[in-house]
């Protein structure tokens, strides 16, 4: 099935974005109220939009124009349970933006926190758990073994394991977590620089539909040599939020960026360009840097995409992991 999405850009998580969606004929699927969903937080690049130090001399880095970094919701209407996908620099404006849509039933405020790796856009966010801020009490933190270590070894980090703000959960690549009787998680190691952890993205599980992420990798033929193809990750999956970073090359001040350590949306494109319509309709661009000319929905980057027959992320759009239709 084949959905073209037409988004319209928010100024923060504090409004909600519009979304028309063009549709099949047939008759029009069900939206269970009570249907886990994924609900996205955010989708910069680790340092958002607009960046420090960036000169506000175009819309793109304007300070009308703001875009969070990059994180993910799931949440249970049946049961109130609410995790978390990275802890970003963003955090309090996140989980704002989740109680307003999602409020907490009970505490703790969050049943996890799953973290891809420890780049400063990934993982720096857990200081709001500490006694400076929210003083939480016993976060699950769901990690894998090096990411784990990272957190337990280093301050002030150590300091949320040894106060109990957070409680560490190790990970196994490809190790499913059963969050409850209708969610689960599994851990995909990927290639990306690792100077101090490993690197994985998820694939959530619903009830009846899954979602893909990952949001920064180096290369798909990296992820190739290590037994995996995105292009069946994707066949597996109903909706896939894959590394955006970059649209294309020269984009960074006109430099050659053939060595940056992730794929550009162009590459990507080319890759799976040749797949049918619905898969290529699954993939939705995420992590997107400041100078990436695909956040704005009028930009030629962004018609480029869209007539390629995929789609860019859009902040607090959700994705329903029950019987249910496509991002909205």
């Amino acid at each position: 099935m084949h959905w073209l999405l037409h988004l319209f850009p928010v100024s923060s998580l504090g409004l909600v974005f519009a979304a028309v969606f063009l549709a099949p004929p047939g008759p029009p699927q069900a939206d269970h109220a009570d249907a886990p969903y994924v609900l996205v937080l955010g989708i910069a690049q680790d340092g958002g939009v607009p960046q420090a130090g960036a000169t506000p001399s175009s819309a793109r880095e304007s300070d009308e124009f703001q875009r969070y970094v990059v994180s993910l919701a799931v949440v249970d209407p049946e049961t109130g349970d609410r995790w978390m996908f990275e802890a970003t620099p963003d955090f309090p404006a996140q989980l704002r933006a989740l109680d307003r849509i999602a409020p907490a039933r009970a505490r703790p405020a969050l049943q996890g926190i799953f973290l891809t790796h420890a780049h400063m856009g990934h993982y720096t966010g857990l200081m709001h758990l500490g006694h400076e801020a929210m003083g939480a009490r016993g976060i699950p933190v769901y990690a894998m073994p090096e990411m784990a270590e990272f957190l337990r070894t280093n301050g002030p980090w150590s300091q949320l394991v040894r106060l109990e703000n957070i409680t560490v959960h190790l990970l196994q690549d490809a190790v499913p977590v059963e969050l409850n009787e209708r969610l689960s998680v599994t851990p995909l190691v990927v290639p990306h620089r690792q100077e101090y952890s490993e690197v994985v993205g998820y694939r959530i599980q619903g009830p009846e539909r899954s979602v893909l992420f990952i949001p920064d990798i180096d290369r798909w033929d990296a992820w190739d040599r290590v037994g995996h193809r995105i292009e069946d990750a994707l066949a597996d999956v109903d909706v896939a939020y894959l590394d955006g970073t970059f649209f294309a090359d020269r984009e960074v001040g006109g430099r050659d960026m053939s060595s940056f350590p992730h794929p550009f949306i162009t590459t990507t494109m080319e890759r799976l360009g040749a797949l049918p319509e619905d898969q290529r309709a699954k993939v939705r661009f995420i992590h997107l840097n400041h100078t990436n000319p695909a956040l704005h929905a009028s930009s030629p980057a962004r018609a480029a995409i869209i007539r390629a027959g995929f789609s860019v992320a859009e902040e607090l759009e959700r994705v329903p992991l029950g019987k249910a239709g496509p991002p909205r």
